[in-house]
C-alpha cells in the first residue's frame, strides 16, 4: 500500500522566497521609506522651529523695551538709535538696561555660534545676540527683527 503524504509535506521542499519576491518587497519597502522622509523632511522641520523661537525671541526683546520706555517716561534704551544695529556689545549694547529687570537674560538666534542667552553675568563680556533693533526717525516706533531667519522667512515686529 502506497503511503499518501499530506499536501505541507511536499511543500516544505520548496520553502522560502525565490529572489525576484525578495527584490520587490525591498524595492516597495525604499519606495515608501523615501516617500515618509520626504513628507517629514527633518532639515525644513528644524528650521520651521528654530524660525519660531525666533519669533518668540523678537517679541520678547520688543516687550521688555517697551516695558522699559514705560518706566523711563517713553525714552528708550540709550542704544536704540535709528540706524539699524545688532544687538550686542559693539551694537546697541541693551544688555545692562533689560536683563534681571525686564528680562532674565537676552535670547540669542538659535543658529548663533554660542547657544544659550546672554545673562547678566555675561553683559561685560562679548555678545552678540544675532537680531537687529531700530527706531524710526517719523514716529519713534521700533523694531525688532531676526536678519538670519530660515525658509526665506521675514521676522520682525514693531511697536
Amino acid at each position: 500500500m502506497k503511503k499518501v503524504l499530506p499536501n505541507f509535506f511536499l511543500r516544505s521542499k520548496q520553502a522560502g522566497f525565490t529572489l525576484i519576491e525578495l527584490l520587490v518587497v525591498i524595492g516597495i519597502l525604499a519606495v515608501l521609506l523615501a516617500i515618509t522622509l520626504i513628507a517629514i523632511n527633518p532639515a525644513r522641520q528644524f528650521a520651521q522651529a528654530n524660525n519660531t523661537q525666533r519669533a518668540s525671541d523678537v517679541s520678547a526683546i520688543l516687550n521688555a523695551v517697551h516695558q522699559y520706555m514705560a518706566d523711563n517716561n517713553g525714552v528708550p534704551p540709550a542704544g536704540i538709535t535709528n540706524a539699524v544695529l545688532n544687538i550686542s556689545d559693539t551694537g546697541a549694547n541693551l544688555c545692562a538696561d533689560l536683563v534681571t529687570t525686564y528680562l532674565a537674560a537676552l535670547p540669542r538666534d538659535p543658529q548663533a555660534a554660542v547657544a544659550g542667552s546672554v545673562a547678566e553675568a555675561d553683559c561685560a563680556g562679548a555678545y552678540d545676540t544675532g537680531y537687529t533693533i531700530v527706531s524710526s526717525v517719523a514716529n519713534n516706533r521700533i523694531t525688532v527683527a531676526a536678519p538670519t531667519a530660515e525658509l526665506g522667512a521675514s521676522i520682525s515686529a514693531t511697536r
